[in-house]
């Protein structure tokens, strides 16, 4: 059996519903979830066009129903909810139709149940006034429900197009045209020609559009969409090359080995969406609590009604048909999730208010369960726990200083490469003067040279050891670094102290890597991963059953942090970093990734207890509207029953917001404790 990628149904793979994509067949229960899977951005244009509907019209049959009494009251609410009823909450009914179909139950159900009962039984009322011993309507419990669940779904449907939107950049990556090599001479063709086995050019500045092995030539790369690290990587004939990454200084002729789909930017970019893909886990519990909960719903509300209507028939009261058709909606309608709808989004409102507020932008709500189980932690390095721009150390100069000065800031001045930009910034402060360099040429893998007043001028780079010289003189000399964030330390403790494994992977060299992890007492680490290499660590970590977050900066973490149960992203990260985190560290503190944990454990304990709360509200009430008080209060207790349940429902509704309000108190309670 497949399952569903939009609704988590199962449904059988002769299933004539099915899209394919990239290779890969998925298979749907309806044609609606089809549509959803095959265009987003229209499900969530027409998602937000139903809560503009939905939104207000449910506001004003809740005034009107509650606020006013005049003639023809219910026509006007019958008006009011037939937009919000057919239009809003469609999709309900085409899932509730899908779940029969497929012989399951889920929320859709659920809520379709509910709510159409509602809405026929007020109906009734509305134009035969007299046929029942009430004239109360459920219009607006029919209304409020609908609008609550929608908004949930929104909210879902949004955190999806932000995860696409991530992936889709990544093709921005690969340019449109390559330049063919044909007998030497290059000629423009579209990507989409390019075969494995053709010759292509990569000129300075431009991206590698497939992956391949250098033929001819050399550059530095920069990897960093790779590997996470700023420092190019030198390549020459007979090196490998990525699709993605960045030509610097050197035109490179590239054998083509993987184009299109089978390239590496390509491969991420399915990867993210894989990851991606399927509901939130809220919304999973709450399809399996639906999928027990309907059969007793209407199991309940049947045998109550049947058994009111033989035993009123036999007793010879005349109301046995209509007493009988009143237990039955009673029951329905108490059932329906109008607080359980409530449960969720109130307190993650909260939560996120509360988070933001301590500089944690949770963007992903859905990923709140998994974060509140988070046992494992994975931090990138460069730019992560280290700061992503190189310092500058011990420079010294040796004759004329302001000379050295204005020499190695010229000379550096037209190198793309990092450390020539950081070495450009960093003298910037002393004043220099920007002195004509001649022959000016950069030379992959060793450094700049150049001429000044008929001398050789040359800055030679040496792992983070640069050096100027001047006809073989050394004018001056530094070395670069990147230092540890600032309270590193102190938080790699607070989450191992809190019992929670810690680990770096990185595209860095086993040396630097294992410097940096020896520093901070973190004991696993992993050196030179690639992107996919990075998300294959995060699922051998789940297949051990760890609940994993990982915490990065840049392109090369996107995959990762889309694998990853919770991505975290810092806010100084790359855009395509920060779309696809399901937390972002705005104030790149990170010590808030020990917070970020402590506040999913709250919301989460939260959100249960409101669950609870409703549960316990609809359970209690069922065996109410099902005639249980009837020995003790007589028949006339259906007189009463329709505005007690709407009574009932407002109580479990505020009982949720005040339990969601108290939140914020304990988050912070909990924060500070953790971080003593």
């Amino acid at each position: 059996m497949a399952v569903d990628p939009v609704c988590g149904m199962y449904v059988s793979e002769d299933s004539k519903i099915y899209s394919e994509q990239d290779g890969t067949r998925y298979y749907f229960c309806s044609q609606g979830c089809k549509d959803k899977f095959d265009e987003p951005d229209a499900e969530s244009k027409n998602l937000k066009l139903k809560l503009m509907v939905a939104w207000p019209f449910s506001i004003a049959i809740m005034a009107i129903g509650y606020l006013f009494v005049f003639n023809f009251k219910n026509f006007v609410l019958l008006l009011l909810v037939l937009p919000v009823q057919f239009y809003a909450g469609l999709d309900f009914y085409r899932g509730a139709y899908a779940a029969v179909k497929n012989r399951m139950g889920n929320m859709d159900l659920l809520i379709s149940l509910g709510t159409l009962t509602a809405f026929f039984f007020s109906l009734v009322i509305t134009f035969y006034p007299g046929l029942f011993p009430v004239d109360y309507t459920y219009f607006d419990a029919s209304a409020f429900i609908i609008t609550l669940i929608l908004t949930g779904n929104y909210i879902e449907n949004l955190t999806k197009r932000k995860a696409n939107s991530s992936a889709s950049a990544l093709l921005s990556l690969i340019p449109d045209r390559v330049h063919l090599l044909d007998n030497g001479i290059p000629r423009d063709i579209m990507i989409e020609k390019l075969v494995p086995g053709n010759i292509i050019q990569v000129r300075p500045g431009e991206n590698v559009p497939a992956d391949g092995i250098v033929a001819d030539g050399s550059s530095e790369i920069d990897e960093s969409m790779l590997t996470g690290e700023s420092e190019p990587v030198l390549k020459k004939a007979g090196s490998n090359v990525t699709s993605g990454t960045m030509n610097i200084n050197g035109t490179l002729s590239v054998k083509v080995t993987a184009a299109g789909k089978n390239s590496t930017v390509n491969k991420i970019y399915s990867l993210i969406q894989m990851a991606s893909m399927g509901r939130a886990k809220i919304q999973k519990i709450s399809d399996i609590f639906s999928s027990y909960f309907v059969p007793i719903v209407l199991i309940a509300a049947t045998s109550s009604a049947i058994f009111w209507y033989f035993y009123l028939r036999s007793s010879g009261n005349p109301l046995y048909f209509i007493i009988s058709i009143l237990v039955f909606v009673s029951v329905v309608v108490i059932a329906c999730p109008c607080a359980i709808g409530l449960a969720a989004p109130i307190t993650l409102l909260i939560s996120s208010n509360e988070s933001s507020r301590n500089g944690i932008l949770i963007k992903n709500s859905s990923s709140m369960d998994r974060l509140s189980k988070i046992d494992t932690v994975i931090f990138d390095k460069t730019g992560t726990i280290t700061d992503n721009t190189p310092k500058i150390i011990n420079f010294t100069t040796s004759g004329d200083r302001k000379l050295a000065v204005s020499l190695l800031y010229s000379i550096e001045s037209g190198s793309n490469h990092p450390v020539a930009r950081a070495i450009v910034e960093y003298l910037q402060g002393m004043n220099p003067e920007k002195l004509d360099i001649s022959q000016y040429k950069e030379v992959p893998g060793i450094g700049v040279t150049g001429e000044y007043m008929g001398k050789t001028l040359e800055a030679r780079r040496s792992g983070e050891h640069i050096s100027l010289l001047i006809d073989g003189n050394e004018l001056a000399s530094l070395n670069v670094e990147h230092n540890l964030r600032s309270g590193i330390e102190k938080d790699i403790k607070n989450l191992i102290r809190n019992n929670i494994r810690v680990l770096i992977v990185t595209g860095d060299t086993v040396e630097n890597t294992g410097r940096i992890a020896s520093q901070l007492g973190i004991e696993e680490y992993y050196c030179s991963i690639k992107p996919e290499g990075k998300a294959e660590i995060v699922m051998e970590q789940q297949k051990k059953g760890s609940y994993v977050m990982f915490v990065g900066d840049g392109i090369n973490d996107t995959v990762a942090m889309q694998t990853a149960d919770v991505g975290v992203a810092m806010a100084s990260g790359s855009d395509i970093a920060t779309a696809s985190g399901d937390i972002i560290l705005l104030n790149n503190d990170l010590k808030n990734i020990l917070g970020s944990i402590i506040i999913g454990k709250y919301t989460i304990r939260k959100i249960k207890q409101n669950i609870g709360w409703a549960i316990g509200y609809n359970s209690a009430l069922i065996p109410v509207a099902a005639g249980v008080l009837v020995p003790l209060l007589g028949l006339g207790i259906y007189y009463v029953l329709p505005i007690f349940a709407a009574l009932a429902m407002g109580l479990s509704s505020t009982t949720v917001v005040l339990n969601s309000m108290r939140l914020g108190k304990h988050m912070e309670k909990g924060i500070m404790a953790s971080s003593l």
